[in-house]
């Protein structure tokens, strides 16, 4: 979807969502799933701006392939490795694609041509075209091939892809990467084995993605990419995935800040408070503010605070409506239309900002439709005050049956001395509304019946919307046909609404590829469909203008604008199509079917050659040790009739690297602090946390706290809790910390008491105290909107560094914690303990053998033979007593004393003309 600024806006509202990923202390996840197409597209022309820039597909693909290990090497997903790339969309995807490639053709041909006019040379290798990055293209086969070669190479050599399930989704597979990915998890979901506290981990870039993870409803579910800067100029180098920071934006803290957003509402609606359902109506509401598949209403933008608009209308109007609007996937039509009721409102509020006057009609739109307009509407507006009067004459009628003759004389004289104020207005009203359809839509006449097809045509579009998120495609075929979208005002009597969609079938790739290619990009096509882009006899020509405007629409960026073009007629493109498809070749029809998804495994047992699919650039794999059985398209269409809600404690306990607000006692408010989330402070409200502390409690005397955490380990950093041991505590006056021999790093379990020392602070240390106090407050205020209040104690710790194997006297194996050299302050209200950790890390190890298996590699990190790398042999009975027996594979030295005798004579000073020194 890319909600345009949806990221940035909810990043600031909530500040603490997003975290960045740091090594040591990333959450142990279970599945990791990539919706590709970002990752192609980064590594194949991630840089626009540069038209001198140019790369080769095996460049690509090994960059591609790079980019995949290391995305695994973060995350090291324990169960599921889904890779996912777009295949053929929805036709109501298809019209922004659309409008996407004929931009990026048009926006490449400017900056060629302005390249060519201060008379820059450019390389004579044809430029990478981003938009072959569409199903059916040669590239994308290419692609495809080798992506499958990636996965075996990987699973036949790597042993940290043994132990996972991988699953490749390819673009000959229908529907987008993303949900695709949310296609599988329902699946899982749907299982009646389905564990609960399966943790979830999705890349991608589209802010969408919030919205789809949270429609799985699943407690441990993170997002994954790659940071975002605002602001600023944008950096022209383009940094290896090893230097790129990623962050993870949490759904389960998204959860929670939802809950806060919405808390009013539970004391004012008569059913129950339902979290679950309240995150339901959110993701509506955010479809309301436009996404890839309808326009955004007008003048609904989230940089104009859209969004707070729509979350205070929903929190008036609920109460009224007896129950939730989005009924896991389905519009409640009555209730919705209450709903778009009172948010009209906005409609009436923003024209009577803009102060309209018949001046400013004619000033933006002309005489023609000034005077249509007007006309159209001054009747109306005559035949609605008519209507108005003869209804309050028929009350007073009525009324007079118990009123004397004087009373109802007053009563008439009064209604007739009203003031015509509110019917100018909505005169006015609806000729600004008319005027925007006319200039917009192009119609002529905005009669009722049009404004009827507009307010059935967007409320469709919102069901089908919702369905395709919470279930999938309801229909491949339908689309929004408009541009624009009408006025909130304008959508009306829908309670009624009989909607009703047919399921069609999935274009085939060449058919997507006409429809959503521009003339520009022809060769990408096989060559018997490149004339009806560009051959004036074409029956479908006008679908492919050379020139063609782009709207703004209230937007301030260019790429948000609306491309002008018009949309594909299937029936017409289909006919185009038939008379060319003979001519196809063996190769091209090849690439224009539907496959299925591919599931791979590791077999020790397997070890047949597998063949390169470019044996110059990638060797063939000569022991494969892949296994692979086909998906079927529909094996994952579940109906799921009430989304299963998975419920977990987690005050008992704590799901590590997945943060939650439940631990510390704290208070929350919106409110415009500030808050520096990215790279400047932030313009509208932020949810601000203020930390709860009892100024009485004895807890928090230094020598109690002393007894309660020196030496043992707890969580700092909350919300993003982070495990560490402490080894001191002050209060600025007295510290108290651990007394130990250096290099020690024990944890003191249970009731065993530390060895402790107690020292009394001045002078200087007691300043250093005060400053670290203030500046861990003003960062926690400044970028995580959190208030800490008053500090009596600051502890010092070693976060928690990894784990390392240790063998114990029966020959068992158990993982030791390490802790980092560095001591950091935090403060003890950021504190939090007693608290059980989930942990999983390598609970399958318990031996030696398990450690190191037989024919397994290892890498000597010792002497002699240091990076040697070797194969763990059968060791028999020598395993108990803590050895393995390895063949280490032990090359040869160059013998370099020649060499080093040759150079004889010393370096050169480097000379002031930047030469750099060389040895004769």
């Amino acid at each position: 979807m890319g909600v345009p600024k949806f990221y940035r806006w909810i990043s600031e509202r909530y500040p603490c969502l997003s975290e960045v990923v740091k090594e040591h202390q990333i959450p142990e996840f279970d599945n990791l799933y990539l919706d590709m197409n970002g990752i192609i597209h980064q590594c194949s022309h991630p840089n626009d701006d540069d038209v001198h820039f140019r790369i080769s597909d095996d460049k690509i693909f090994a960059d591609i392939f790079h980019y995949l290990e290391v995305l695994f090497r973060i995350i090291k997903p324990r169960k599921v490795f889904f890779m996912a790339v777009d295949g053929v969309a929805p036709r109501a995807k298809m019209n922004q694609q659309r409008g996407r490639r004929f931009r990026a053709a048009k926006e490449a041909e400017d900056k060629i041509k302005k390249a060519l006019e201060k008379g820059e040379i450019l390389p004579a290798e044809a430029r990478f075209d981003s938009n072959c990055i569409t199903p059916g293209t040669e590239f994308m086969a290419r692609l495809h091939e080798h992506l499958k070669y990636f996965v075996n190479m990987k699973i036949s050599s790597d042993k940290s892809w043994q132990g996972v399930t991988i699953y490749l989704s390819g673009h000959e597979t229908p529907g987008e990467g993303e949900h695709k990915i949310m296609e599988f998890i329902r699946s899982e979901k749907g299982k009646p084995d389905h564990d609960p506290n399966i943790r979830h981990c999705l890349y991608g870039l589209d802010a969408d993605l919030i919205m789809l993870g949270l429609t799985s409803h699943e407690s441990h579910f993170s997002l994954l990419r790659e940071e975002v800067r605002f602001g600023g100029k944008k950096t022209q180098r383009v940094c290896a995935p090893e230097e790129t920071t990623f962050h993870l934006l949490h759904l389960s803290l998204m959860r929670e800040y939802i809950d806060y957003e919405f808390s009013a509402l539970k004391d004012k609606i008569s059913f129950k408070y339902d979290i679950e359902r309240i995150i339901d109506d959110w993701i509506l509401m955010g479809f309301l503010v436009g996404n890839d598949f309808i326009p955004h209403l007008p003048h609904l933008h989230i940089n104009h605070d859209a969004l707070p608009l729509l979350y205070r209308t929903y929190m008036t109007v609920l109460p009224e409506l007896g129950g939730y609007i989005n009924e896991n996937g389905h519009l409640n039509l009555p209730r919705f239309e209450k709903y778009l009721i009172k948010l009209s409102d906005f409609d009436r509020e923003h024209f009577s900002e803009v102060s309209v006057d018949l001046k400013w009609f004619e000033s933006k739109v002309g005489n023609k439709y000034l005077n249509e307009a007007a006309g159209i509407a001054a009747e109306e507006a005559e035949n609605y005050k008519q209507k108005k009067l003869k209804g309050q004459e028929n009350s007073m009628c009525l009324a007079a049956l118990d009123k004397t003759e004087e009373e109802v004389v007053a009563s008439k004289s009064v209604t007739e001395d009203e003031p015509e104020d509110d019917d100018l207005f909505e005169t006015e009203f609806r000729q600004y509304k008319r005027t925007y359809y006319m200039t917009k839509m192009g119609v002529e006449i905005v009669s009722d019946d049009f404004l009827a097809d507009q307010a059935e045509c967007y409320v469709q579009a919102i069901q089908w919307i919702l369905h395709y998120y919470y279930h999938g495609v309801q229909s491949w075929s339908w689309y929004y046909p408009y541009h624009y979208a009408p006025y909130l005002s304008d959508i009306r009597n829908i309670s009624e609404l009989k909607i009703h969609f047919e399921l069609g079938k999935p274009f085939m790739p060449f058919e997507q590829l006409l429809a959503v290619l521009p003339a520009a990009s022809k060769d990408l096509l096989p060559g018997c469909y490149q004339h009806l882009m560009t051959s004036e006899e074409s029956p479908i020509i006008e679908y492919y203008p050379p020139d063609f405007k782009t709207d703004l629409n209230g937007k301030q960026q260019e790429w948000e604008a609306v491309v002008l073009i018009p949309f594909i007629d299937e029936t017409r493109l289909l006919q185009a199509m038939e008379s060319c498809n003979k001519y196809l070749r063996e190769e091209e029809k090849k690439r224009n079917r539907h496959s299925e998804c591919l599931m791979y495994w590791f077999d020790q047992d397997a070890g047949f050659k597998y063949p390169s699919p470019w044996p110059e650039k990638f060797p063939s794999l000569q022991k494969c040790r892949a296994r692979y059985k086909i998906i079927s398209l529909d094996a994952w269409h579940v109906d799921i009739s009430h989304t299963k809600i998975t419920k977990v404690d987690q005050k008992a306990l704590y799901f590590c690297g997945f943060p939650t607000l439940k631990h510390i006692k704290h208070k929350f408010f919106l409110k415009k602090s500030g808050v520096q989330v990215f790279q400047q402070s932030s313009r509208g409200e932020n949810m601000m946390l203020e930390i709860l502390v009892d100024d009485d409690s004895d807890e928090l005397q230094i020598e109690n706290v002393a007894s309660l955490v020196l030496g043992k380990s707890v969580f700092v950093n909350w919300p993003h809790l982070e495990e560490a041991r402490v080894v001191a505590v002050s209060d600025g006056e007295t510290k108290f910390y651990l007394e130990e021999t250096q290099g020690t790093q024990k944890l003191y379990l249970g009731k065993i008491a530390p060895p402790t020392k107690v020292v009394y602070v001045g002078g200087k240390e007691q300043s250093n105290w005060v400053k670290e106090v203030q500046a861990i407050s003003e960062h926690y205020q400044r970028r995580k909107g959190v208030i800490i209040n008053e500090t009596s104690v600051v502890v010092y710790a070693q976060l928690l560094t990894g784990h390392k194997y240790q063998l114990n006297q029966n020959g068992e194996v158990h993982l030791e914690k390490q802790w980092s050299k560095q001591v950091l302050p935090f403060v003890y209200q950021t504190v939090v303990k007693d608290i059980s950790a989930f942990e999983t890390h390598f609970s399958n190890i318990k031996t030696l053998d398990d450690l190191f298996p037989p024919r397994s590699t290892v890498f000597m990190l010792g002497t002699p033979y240091y990076g040697c790398t070797g194969e763990v042999q059968d060791s028999g009975d020598v395993i108990t007593e803590g050895r393995i027996r390895v063949v280490f594979n032990i090359p040869c030295e160059p013998h370099l004393d020649a060499l080093i005798q040759n150079q004889h004579s010393p370096w050169r000073p480097q000379s002031q003309c930047g030469i750099e020194p060389e040895v004769q």
